[in-house]
C-alpha cells in the first residue's frame, strides 16, 4: 500500500471504528475495515444475515470510505456538506487520495454516528 493511502486510512478507521460497539467488526485489515450489524437484516434480499454498515477499502486510485445509511436516508444525505459532497461516488461513498483534513474528518464522525442512530430507530442493529 502507497505510503499516502496509509496515512489516510490510518486518518478515517477511528472515524468508523468509533460506532464498532455497536456494531460487528467483519474485516480489520490494513487495506480494509469493515462494519456489519449484530442483528439479522429484515429485508428479503439478506436472508435473514446480517447487513452491511460501512467500510474503509483502499483502492489503488484512492481510499474509500462507504456509509451505507446514506443510501438508504436522503435526509442525512442532504446534511453533507459541498466540501464532502465532492468527493462522493455514488449515494454511499466518499473517496480520498490525501489524508482530509480535520473539518472534514469530524463531519465524516458526525454521518457515521448519525447513520448508527438511523439504523437503531429504524431497527436494524
Amino acid at each position: 500500500m502507497a505510503s499516502k493511502f496509509a496515512d489516510v486510512f490510518a486518518a478515517l478507521k477511528p472515524v468508523l471504528a468509533s460506532q464498532a460497539r455497536r456494531l460487528s467488526v467483519q474485516t480489520d485489515k490494513a487495506t480494509e475495515y469493515t462494519l456489519m450489524t449484530k442483528s439479522p437484516s429484515p429485508f428479503p434480499q439478506h436472508k435473514g444475515r446480517p447487513m452491511w454498515f460501512g467500510a474503509l477499502k483502499v483502492g489503488k486510485a484512492y481510499v474509500s470510505y462507504h456509509l451505507l445509511a446514506l443510501y438508504m436516508n436522503p435526509a442525512l444525505t442532504k446534511t453533507v456538506s459541498p466540501e464532502l459532497k465532492k468527493r462522493m461516488q455514488g449515494k454511499a461513498c466518499f473517496n480520498f487520495k490525501v489524508t482530509p483534513a480535520p473539518a472534514t474528518v469530524a463531519e465524516l464522525k458526525r454521518l457515521t454516528a448519525a447513520a448508527v442512530k438511523h439504523y437503531a430507530t429504524e431497527g436494524l442493529l
